[in-house]
């Protein structure tokens, strides 16, 4: 069984009895001529306005039995068993009215009515949409509830959109569509709406109330937005961990935040956090081309080049036509074809995250450390002399910051093959000669030779 909000019992409960007097009404609908079953429909239509309900349903009993064929014999006695609470009972008479007569508007109505109560969501909505009259507000609820225990919340906001405007003061609606748009994640929209209902009500408990927690969160995520925007990721970081704690209930929050916190983290330079937290949103949303992207920016950071460039075609996929996709998954490619070659930051052993004081410091060191000078076997010697010019190379692209930026789209500016035309061409020719008298404390070359004595 399905779990039918309170709004929807109300209106089931009070149908039944509707139809009843509506129907009551209905004379000259059976064209049959039969006198008996005639006489068995009026007297068990009187005794069910009496609510004389058992010397009733005998009568629409004998009727049935007089005339298997007439519709309206069914469908009174549907209403006698509606009457007295026995829903499963009436249910195959309003299926045997509607095979009889399926244009007949109330059976089929009625019969959505019960198939709804009992959990059959899919034959309910059949019903409805055959029933369903576009100025009917009651029955467009009715049918927005089946559309909310299926799942459908689109269709579920449209027909309680309409509603709101068919029902002057329907305060009702406005709440239910705010806590549609907030259960879906949108705290503007839920914001919009239960704001229309205290315009109605002011006093109104539930919207009241639901207003409050949404007012809270939407500033909450606006602020988070707005650090963004200011690019102070840690702290955007920080506001975005109160917007789970303040709706910890609704998963979509959850994950909207963990999207959000996976973008910060991606854009602050902290990869390994980056990726675990876009994994996370990832399991739940294998689709989230926002995700995938920022989860690539961080695997490039951690110089994880293939699984880089796994999520930017996976991204890809789902956003054929995302420029950043696009030039994201060239950049990853040349990573990883320059990572077979040369890695200036893995000669200095510093991370991309790396700034010039940092870069300077580890050059100084390796500097000394394979200076040529040191070394006096011919052979360790020319080894020291490749690995100093390494050194030298990767420190000059890393600290000027025009190399640098090349260097990190996938180009080597020391590599004549992969320029692609214009700015520095740095080249160092000739081997450990050109460096004889280098300084490896400074920035260029000096006029004496450095030993390290």
């Amino acid at each position: 069984m399905v779990a039918i909000s309170p709004v929807a019992h109300k209106l089931l409960s009070y149908v039944p009895f509707l139809l009843v007097l509506i129907d009551l009404r209905y004379e000259g609908v059976n064209g049959r001529k039969d006198g008996g079953v005639e006489n068995h429909l009026e007297m068990g239509k009187k005794l069910l306005a009496a609510g004389q309900l058992a010397d009733a349903l005998s009568h629409f009993h004998a009727a049935v039995d007089g005339d298997p064929k007439n519709y309206m014999a069914y469908y009174r006695r549907a209403t006698v068993y509606l009457a007295m609470g026995k829903s499963k009972s009436a249910l195959p008479d309003l299926s045997k009215v509607i095979e009889l007569k399926p244009d007949f508007t109330s059976a089929r109505l009625q019969r959505g009515n019960l198939l709804l109560k009992h959990g059959k969501l899919d034959e309910a909505e059949s019903d409805f949409k055959k029933v369903t009259c576009v100025w009917d507000a009651d029955s467009r609820e009715m049918r927005a509830e089946c559309f909310i225990q299926l799942g459908e919340m689109g269709k579920a906001i449209s027909d309680l959109k309409a509603t709101s405007k068919l029902k002057s003061d329907n305060t009702q609606a406005f709440y239910k569509l705010s806590t549609i748009y907030y259960n879906l994640g949108d705290h503007e929209m839920s914001l919009n709406e239960v704001r229309e209902c205290l315009k109605l009500d002011p006093d109104h408990k539930q919207c009241f109330s639901h207003y409050k927690q949404v007012k809270k969160l939407n500033k909450q995520i606006q602020a988070a937005e707005e650090l963004i925007q200011q690019e102070k990721y840690s702290d955007a970081v920080s506001k975005y961990e109160s917007v789970m704690k303040t709706e910890p209930n609704v998963p979509q929050f959850i994950l909207n935040a963990k999207e959000r916190t996976c973008h910060c983290l991606s854009k602050d330079q902290q990869p390994a956090k980056a990726i675990s937290v876009c994994s996370e949103v990832l399991k739940a949303d294998p689709q989230n081309v926002n995700a995938l992207k920022d989860r690539a920016e961080a695997y490039l950071q951690d110089d994880q080049y293939e699984e880089a460039i796994k999520d930017f075609e996976s991204a890809k996929e789902h956003s054929e036509n995302d420029r950043q996709i696009k030039e994201g998954l060239e950049r990853a490619q040349r990573l990883l074809k320059q990572s077979q070659k040369r890695d200036y930051y893995k000669i200095l052993g510093v991370k991309r995250t790396a700034q010039k004081k940092e870069i300077l410091k580890a050059y100084r060191k390796l500097a000394q450390q394979w200076h040529p000078d040191n070394f006096q076997d011919a052979e360790e010697k020319k080894k020291a002399e490749k690995k100093f010019i390494d050194i030298a190379q990767a420190k000059e692209v890393l600290t000027d910051p025009e190399m640098r930026s090349k260097f990190d789209q996938g180009e080597d500016p020391m590599d004549p093959e992969s320029q692609q035309g214009g700015g520095h061409h740095h080249h160092f020719h000739g081997g450990w000669e050109n460096f004889q008298g280098f300084n490896p404390f400074g920035s260029g070359p000096f006029n004496f030779k450095f030993n390290f004595n």
